[in-house]
Formats: C-alpha cells, sequence, structure tokens
C-alpha cells in the first residue's frame, strides 16, 4: 500500500506543472525583480500566465520552463518574474496577496498583455527588450536563442 501511494504522488508531481514550478527561481515581485537584474547584470523574463487553467501557459511550462536546459540559461542570464492570473477559487488565487493582485493588474495594463501565455523580456530598467504572445512553438533551442539575441541588444 506505501509503495503504491509513493507511485501515485510521484506521477502527480510528475504531471502537475506547479511542482516544476516550487523548484525553480520564479519570482513575484516586479521590484526585486528589476534589482537582482541590475545588481547580475541581467535580464529580467516576465511571464504573463493562468497557471492553473490556461492550456497554453501549461504546455509552454511542460515543454521549455520547465526543462534543465532552460533552468540553466536563466540561472546564468535572467531573472525569472511571473505574473499569474489563476482562476478565481482556486488554492493560488486564494494564496495571492490583494497587493499582488494588484501589481500583477497593473503590469498586464502598462505591458498591454491581452492573452496569454505573454512573455516579456525587460532590462534591469523595465524597458521591454523581447516580447512573445501565446505559446511558443518554436522549440527549446531556438526560444533560447531569441532571449540570447534580446540579451545581446
Amino acid at each position: 500500500m506505501k509503495n503504491l501511494l509513493l507511485a501515485i504522488s510521484l506521477a502527480a508531481a510528475a504531471l502537475c506543472p506547479a511542482a516544476a514550478r516550487a523548484e525553480s527561481s520564479w519570482i513575484t515581485d516586479l521590484k526585486k525583480a528589476q534589482e537582482e537584474a541590475k545588481a547580475n547584470h541581467k535580464l529580467v523574463l516576465v511571464n504573463f500566465t493562468g497557471s492553473d487553467w490556461c492550456g497554453y501557459c501549461i504546455l509552454l511550462e511542460r515543454a521549455i520552463l520547465s526543462k534543465p536546459e532552460f533552468k540553466d540559461y536563466a540561472n546564468k542570464n535572467l531573472v525569472l518574474l511571473e505574473i499569474d492570473f489563476p482562476r478565481r477559487g482556486g488554492p493560488k488565487w486564494n494564496s495571492q496577496s490583494i497587493d499582488l493582485k494588484k501589481q500583477n493588474a497593473q503590469l498586464a495594463d502598462k505591458y498591454e498583455v491581452s492573452g496569454f501565455p505573454t512573455l516579456v523580456a525587460l532590462d534591469g530598467e523595465g524597458k521591454m527588450l523581447w516580447r512573445f504572445e501565446g505559446y511558443y512553438n518554436g522549440g527549446l533551442a531556438a526560444f533560447l536563442a531569441e532571449l540570447d539575441k534580446a540579451r545581446k541588444g
């Protein structure tokens, strides 16, 4: 019975995008992300997502954002900022503070986000250097090449 419960737990963790997200270093505070980007000469990669309901967001997480190659690149070159819009009533919705929800809405307005996922690369000052709307289907290598191009200017 213990082995069955362990197997079920491991399978659920492997299928759940939140489990992969928990391992990574995504933060939710823009000011903190910009400070870290300035201090370490990195870009801020902003992921506007509906992590618990958006099908394309979940696919992006599985295909690119949870991959070891992306995490390695991000550790060296990016500050990861998640701007999440979970559905009302779900556990992620209930765990977000009012201030965080307000920040997320303001950033979505500022960067004219009209759909999810939307990815934006910013410099430490908040200047947009790269943007992609929708599911990135070019593959991991092409995605990293796009970010590298934006990073190098």
